[in-house]
């Protein structure tokens, strides 16, 4: 039987590369001839970095009373008043943390939850020398501190900063820091997201989120790539144990630095004030404005005269960048405009309908218009005893306020007059007797008028509460 042409082709082919294939196969098996195609180890980075990273030890002194059993007796009260309060007596709470040298001269950052409260704090080098350190800076709204120890002239080991913008999903990296106090403990993994908002209660959230082993004590500790610069601070755990479960955020470098930066610079941190706000471009969003994908924050605040305003944002304006880089949300716009320094503009892309354009933002401290003046209100009047202040972009800013709440706000109030007026902390005054109080100047006047005989209304987490307060009669809040 005759075979067929093609038939002898593909055995003769087959023939001829049957020991092509055996040899690469042989050489995919080639047993290592040295011990780098052997191991592969983050030693070096490791060798480089670790010495700048600190653990760091806490001491506060806390005041408690202790309690007599007759304490909460409402017989032996009215008697004897608070003399079952107990004598006060004081304890000593320690914690502990991670810390990073970022400058030879004894300049560390770490987080603000680390060392926020203490009276002493020691910093224990990676050879087991220590310190006592100053706080240059704390910011609770980014949750760093910088600190500072005297090294005596002494050049310490310091980790210079990366470029977080560059850091890219899937990179390896290394977390050092002191977990549960056991000592100076690195862990590896890989960046597993970028901008991660809705954390923690910080105002400036966009952290870096990693599956190497972040737990208690790692808190300050460093997130460093394979050159070995540092990445982020490592500040939080989310997980229901509270220890990892693959899952840790670092605040990124970029933010570091400038914190960092301000500190050095003067020790006061001054961000600069968008003026604007908005919410993010969601899927239904993205379907009324005619997108093929959500992205972008649309406007729906510009507060009058602010730097946005002086842009020409308006609202129904979808923010597309700042400075070149991609908005997708408040937290990212609040971000990059909040790492840049007073002067100067920032470009900002925008769609107004179908058009593109670019804004120049300029870069301004918020204003403090009206002055705060804090003041206790003090006479014979319903609200004498309570603690208020006038309301500005500034202070409002510093409390943790929206900036575009206006008036007089309630900082504290005596528990007396929170039974007689229903007033609580954070209320912001609207009317009193049909006037509307802008100032507390024209609050102590409507309290002038008839101290004991009150109309007003309060505005409380974004609800409206009117009151009516009489000396003689039926008094309510609704």
């Amino acid at each position: 039987m005759k075979l067929p042409r093609s038939f002898i082709v593909l055995s003769t082919l087959l023939m001829l590369l049957s020991p092509l294939a055996a040899s690469l196969q042989a050489a995919e098996r080639k047993i290592p001839t040295s011990s780098a195609e052997v191991q592969l180890s983050y030693a070096a980075v490791v060798k480089r970095a670790a010495p700048a990273v600190v653990n760091i030890y806490t001491k506060r002194v806390v005041k408690t009373r202790t309690l007599s059993p007759f304490a909460n007796d409402p017989f032996f009260q009215r008697f004897f008043g608070d003399r079952f309060g107990g004598a006060p007596r004081e304890r000593i709470e320690r914690s502990l943390g991670s810390g990073v040298i970022v400058g030879t001269n004894g300049v560390i950052v770490t987080n603000h939850h680390v060392v926020g409260g203490a009276d002493k704090i020691t910093i224990s080098l990676s050879d087991k020398r220590e310190f006592d350190a100053e706080i240059i800076l704390s910011d609770e709204k980014t949750d760093l501190a910088v600190l500072r120890i005297n090294s005596g002239g002494e050049k310490l080991p310091a980790l210079t900063f990366s470029d977080s913008d560059e850091v890219e999903v899937g990179d390896l990296v290394l977390a050092i820091g002191n977990p549960f106090g056991v000592g100076q403990t690195v862990t590896s993994g890989i960046v597993s997201a970028l901008a991660r908002t809705q954390v923690s209660g910080q105002d400036y959230q966009f952290f870096i989120q990693t599956d190497a082993a972040v737990n208690p004590g790692n808190s300050g500790g460093a997130l460093i790539g394979m050159d070995g610069t540092l990445i982020g601070i490592n500040t939080a755990i989310f997980s229901r144990s509270g220890g990892s479960n693959g899952i840790g955020f670092a605040i990124p470098a970029n933010m570091v630095k400038y914190v960092v930066s301000s500190a050095i610079s003067g020790g006061k941190l001054v961000r600069p004030w968008f003026g604007g706000g908005g919410q993010a471009v969601t899927s239904e969003i993205a379907d009324s404005l005619g997108f093929d994908r959500p992205g972008g924050v649309l406007v729906d605040d510009v507060y009058p005269g602010g730097p946005a305003d002086q842009a020409g944002l308006k609202p129904g304006d979808v923010i597309l960048s700042i400075d070149g880089k991609e908005v997708s949300s408040p937290e990212a716009l609040r971000y990059y405009t909040g790492l840049e320094a007073i002067g100067g503009v920032i470009p900002l892309a925008i769609l107004r309908g179908e058009k593109h354009r670019i804004l120049h933002v300029p870069l301004l401290a918020a204003p403090e218009d009206p002055p705060r003046n804090i003041t206790d209100l003090a006479g014979k009047h319903l609200f004498s005893g309570i603690k208020v202040a006038n309301l500005s972009p500034a202070y409002a800013e510093e409390i943790g306020v929206s900036a575009y709440k206006k008036g007089i706000i309630v900082l504290e109030v005596p528990r007396s007059v929170m039974r007689r007026t229903s007033l609580r902390r954070g209320d912001i005054f609207k009317m009193i007797n049909g006037d509307k109080p802008h100032t507390i100047k024209d609050l102590k006047k409507s309290l002038a008028d008839d101290p004991l005989n009150m109309d007003f209304t309060i505005s409380r987490a974004g609800r409206t509460i009117d009151c009516v307060i009489r000396e003689k009669g039926r008094s309510y809040c609704q």
